[in-house]
């Protein structure tokens, strides 16, 4: 047996009173006692593994050495920590051997003991991606929502047993070896309330339909809100690919299509519990907009010495028709823009300002039936 006092390969080595002593190496990659394990998938860019093990400490100075050759493993996160008499063992110190992926730490410990540790490490190349499935009813009222967590393991690590924590949601035990792809049930939720509306944006959807070539339809949307009225609301949802289908019926589906999950129309990467996940469904006729701004006139002119026009307001007006050929109500959110300094000076219309030059107006619309936006504004110091 050849003695090492620095980096040995010898694990429970008890430096201060023995000499000579059998060579062993726990192997992170390989170690046959793997305790309780916990993979926790809360941050996006890398997974946290915690996992207990046992190690037979002798009295004084123990050696043990840990490898993870062929794991993708971040060796600054690495963390030891005592459970079962954390006020008689301690850890002295820690070192890398050079040119390996390994470390050696020295465990000080008050007599023999059978010590459990807990060692934590943050594990690269775990993938996990979240995808929903929805159906709806023939009338677009309620949904049965299933949520899927699909985890990929590329890491180079096996668990054969383990508990897998989102940042959310109960626990599921499951083991998924290197190269595995497995696909897990998070949520399920049956009878979740929807609303669905038509959303027109007038920076981005033609203001007279009828004049534009090829069919212009409005973009529909189902939202969803995180909350316990609606069977959700135990804790925020991450962002996600949503598929949507819809009972015809008779027995079967209609694919009505698929989208990521947004909130305030930006992909969400997270919904808050209170939030509405919204989900593109497709483009609708059964909504139409026709709108013409009536007046555009400059006011209060302000001229410099050569009389030229360097500043001034505008007086602005802007009628939008709506019309509901559905046999149902229906809800149109509407999404107005005005450019720079601007007060409103009538409109027949509640609105909510976004930001500076956002308005959005939720518009409830009868079946076949139609009504009208005015907006008469002023715009302030335009160059």
């Amino acid at each position: 047996m050849k003695k090492r006092w620095i980096v040995g390969m010898m694990v429970l080595v008890m430096l201060a009173v023995v000499v000579v002593s059998a060579q062993a190496r726990i192997k992170l990659v390989a170690l046959p006692e793997r305790g309780a394990t916990i993979i926790r998938l809360d941050n996006p860019q890398a997974t946290l593994i915690e996992e207990e093990r046992v190690l037979t400490l002798q009295k004084g100075v123990n050696k043990v050495d840990f490898s993870w050759k062929g794991v993708s493993i971040d060796s600054d996160s690495i963390r030891l920590t005592v459970l079962s008499h954390p006020e008689n063992v301690n850890l002295l110190n820690v070192s890398y051997p050079p040119n390996e992926a390994a470390l050696v730490w020295e465990i000080s410990s008050a007599a023999a003991f059978e010590e459990k540790v807990r060692i934590s490490y943050l594990l690269r190349n775990i993938d996990r991606m979240i995808t929903y499935k929805g159906v709806a009813d023939k009338g677009e009222m309620k949904l049965d929502l299933k949520s899927h967590l699909i985890l990929r393991n590329f890491s180079g690590e096996d668990f054969a047993k383990a508990l897998v924590l989102l940042d959310y949601g109960e626990a599921f035990e499951q083991g998924i070896d290197h190269e595995e792809t497995k696909q897990l049930l998070f949520l399920k939720a049956d009878g979740t309330p929807i609303e669905k509306v038509w959303k027109f944006d007038a920076a981005r959807l033609p203001w007279d339909p009828e004049k534009v070539s090829g069919n212009v339809g409005i973009p529909v949307t189902y939202k969803i809100e995180n909350s316990e009225k609606s069977g959700l609301g135990k804790f925020a949802l991450w962002g996600g690919k949503v598929r949507l289908y819809q009972d015809d019926g008779n027995g079967g589906t209609i694919f009505l299509g698929e989208d990521r999950a947004t909130v305030d129309g930006k992909t969400a990467q997270i919904v808050p519990v209170g939030e509405k996940m919204e989900v593109y469904i497709g483009d609708s006729r059964d909504i139409v907009v026709t709108q013409r701004k009536m007046r555009d006139k400059k006011i209060n002119i302000r001229r410099n010495n050569g009389n030229r026009v360097v500043l001034y307001d505008t007086d602005e007006l802007i009628t939008a028709k709506i019309e509901n050929f559905k046999d149902k109500p229906a809800k149109l959110t509407m999404i107005q823009h005005i450019r720079g300094q601007w007060d409103m000076k009538k409109c027949n219309m509640d609105y909510k300002r976004k930001d500076a030059s956002t308005l959005e107006f939720e518009i409830e619309l009868p079946a076949k039936g139609k009504k009208e936006l005015s907006m008469h504004y002023h715009r302030r110091n335009v160059r």
